[in-house]
């Protein structure tokens, strides 16, 4: 059952290849080059060159050591030749060879691959692969897509071939591992990195962006420009900054605060004072308030006897002055006899009689003004 869904999946990529189809698959992991990552050319046994070629990034040679052709070529980058560099640059590409050779096949890719697109994902063919014409990888919209291609054999471009990208696709994600030699042809245009079991030969006018390493062979290079090709940092959206919503703050209602029963103010007990008995004064002199009537008197603030002002220019006529007998009243502590309102009323006649006897004294005392 395995074997034939394989059959099945392998049957429906072919078929897809063949009418010329987008192919897709799930994106792999990207291959890690580490101290390899700074060279753009890397050989094992000679690096020769012929030609102006232009080498932007570092050329390395490791365990040979013999490195033609610079001049005429230029390397922009440093030459490691046999040297610590350039060993641990050639233990990595190893790795990065194994890696990507150990990665599982999303769909087979066929012995050609010109006039296909590709998406993401991981391809191969068990015995060589070929380029004529143009071939696609379609990012997807991802500037993290990766492809990796797996040759059993060769990889063999023609004159004139091409590697393109469409949707944001990265050189610098873009790995072919080969199991023998790879052959540029004239001027083709080839992007990603070669990891070549054996050796690597770019012809006249060819150019690379990425990287030619060959783990046991040499690289032979003529009149070429290869350019090391770094990711782009990608530099995620800005995060919106949520606009913070004040929250409003409560207004506190005060609590009603209670009115106060008013208070009541008691009004002034009244004391009785019995008043003193005062003898009837006689006809031949003139009465006057004894102290001891005055004692027992209390003349209230709003009831003071105001002076009365005599006519002016009048002659002075004697007055008689009134004989007035105080009520014979019994004097008793307030709760032995009597109530409190017959001591009040006694207090008031015994108040009314001074306040007469006073004013009839004024009169009758103040000179008359001329």
């Amino acid at each position: 059952m395995p074997r034939f869904k394989l059959l099945v999946t392998l049957g429906a990529a072919i078929g897809l290849i063949a009418t010329g189809q987008t192919v897709f698959a799930a994106g792999p992991t990207s291959v890690g080059l580490g101290n390899a990552t700074p060279f753009a050319v890397l050989g094992a046994s000679t690096v020769t060159n012929t030609g102006p070629s232009v080498i932007n990034g570092d050329l390395g040679l490791s365990p040979g050591s013999a490195v033609t052709g610079f001049p005429p070529g230029i390397i922009h980058g440093t030459l490691h030749v046999a040297d610590a560099l350039a060993l641990n640059a050639q233990n990595d590409v190893v790795t990065a060879y194994n890696f990507a050779a150990g990665q599982a096949p999303t769909a087979a890719a066929g012995p050609e691959l010109g006039g296909q697109t590709f998406v993401p994902g991981v391809y191969n063919d068990a015995s060589s692969m070929g380029l004529t014409g143009t071939v696609t990888l379609n990012a997807l919209g991802d500037p993290n897509a990766v492809w990796i291609f797996q040759a059993g054999s060769t990889l063999t471009t023609a004159s004139h071939s091409t590697v393109a990208f469409i949707n944001g696709a990265q050189p610098c994600n873009v790995f072919w591992q080969v199991g023998s030699s790879a052959t540029l042809g004239t001027n083709s245009t080839f992007v990603g990195t070669i990891l070549a079991l054996t050796s690597i030969t770019v012809k006249t006018g060819s150019t690379i962006n990425g990287r030619a390493f060959a783990r046991n062979g040499a690289v032979t290079l003529d009149t070429n420009v290869i350019t090391r090709s770094d990711c782009a940092a990608q530099t995620p959206p800005p995060t919106p900054t949520p606009t913070a919503v004040p929250t409003p703050t409560p207004t506190p209602t005060p609590a009603p605060s209670a009115t106060p029963a008013p208070s009541v103010t008691p009004g002034p007990s009244a004391t009785p004072t019995a008043p003193a008995t005062t003898p009837a004064p006689s006809s031949a002199s003139t009465p006057v308030p004894s102290a001891t009537t005055a004692a027992h008197v209390t003349t209230p603030p709003s009831t003071r006897p105001r002076a009365t002002t005599p006519l002016v220019n009048q002659p002075r006529v004697p007055v008689a002055t009134p004989v007035m007998t105080l009520p014979q009243t019994d004097t008793a502590p307030i709760g032995e006899t009597g109530s409190s309102a017959q001591n009040f009323g006694g207090a008031m006649v015994a108040l009314g009689g001074f306040l007469v006897l006073a004013a009839a004294w004024l009169v009758r005392t103040r000179p008359v003004r001329r």
